[in-house]
């Protein structure tokens, strides 16, 4: 499978070097910052990995998925655009799989986390609460993935029916899940969700050791975008490549029971 790079930090060299073990080749590569001058061509990718910020991601999903080609995006802190965005990439034919986090371990958790909501939901004594932590150069607070981690925990449950993310001084109201969010060094990742009652406490975390999770994930998410390409990258997307709005839950459907 041949891939393009949009974006080339940390992130996009790890994509690069992710790709190359499992049998790919990185054959376009946009960042005016680290490669400069560089000529860009997405026509010779089967699928475009875009790894960018929330100042951009929209505008280059629009101009890419939005004239027919197959984005893979990692970015956060635009989806307030999503329904415009999806419009554009319906409309032009292409494909979109997004996710606030590609890593296998992170949307296990989301599972453990839906299934252990339901189980506590008709217990009131457990009150419900959640915190993440990354580094300070992160430009989203919440992170993407706390929203999600509450959207899944609020459908799960007949209690709870809202998230208070800051707090200013006053108590959280009893429906409300409360969540906080720290910026602090260099954490990669950590999220928790925490049921607490008089007599104990269940805590569920994930914890990033490093980008390598989400990295691998969104290759195989652009794997299941191009219609899974031989291992050895022959072939190229082939007759299989899906079109429309995915997100990573679609290609865990086909890997988790």
């Amino acid at each position: 499978m041949n891939i393009g790079l949009i974006g080339y930090g940390k992130m996009g060299r790890l994509l690069e070097t992710v790709s190359g073990s499992r049998g790919h080749r990185v054959v376009t590569v946009l960042d005016p910052v680290n490669r400069p001058g560089e000529r860009y061509d997405p026509s010779k990718a089967d699928v475009l990995l875009e790894f960018t910020g929330p100042e951009t991601a929209a505008e280059n999903i629009t101009a890419t998925a939005g004239a027919g080609m197959a984005v893979v995006s990692g970015s956060t802190g635009w989806y307030h655009k999503l329904p415009e965005v999806a419009a554009a990439v319906e409309a032009g034919g292409g494909a979109l799989l997004w996710s606030a986090n590609f890593s296998l371990g992170v949307n296990i958790f989301f599972r453990l986390c839906s299934y252990a909501a339901a189980l506590v939901d008709p217990f009131e004594e457990y009150d419900v609460g959640g915190l993440e932590a990354h580094h300070n150069k992160k430009a989203d607070s919440p992170s993407g993935t706390a929203k999600i981690l509450m959207e899944r925990v609020l459908s799960a449950m007949t209690r709870k029916t809202k998230v208070l993310w800051e707090r200013d001084g006053d108590r959280p109201e009893k429906a409300a899940v409360h969540f906080s969010s720290l910026r602090v060094g260099s954490l990669p990742g950590v999220h928790s969700l925490v049921f607490d009652s008089p007599a104990d406490t269940i805590e569920i975390t994930h914890t990033a050791r490093g980008r390598e999770g989400f990295a691998l994930g969104a290759v195989i998410a652009a794997e299941w975008l191009a219609g899974s390409p031989a291992p050895d990258g022959s072939g190229g997307a082939g007759p299989g490549r899906r079109r429309g709005v995915f997100t990573m839950n679609d290609v865990l459907k086909d890997i988790l029971p």
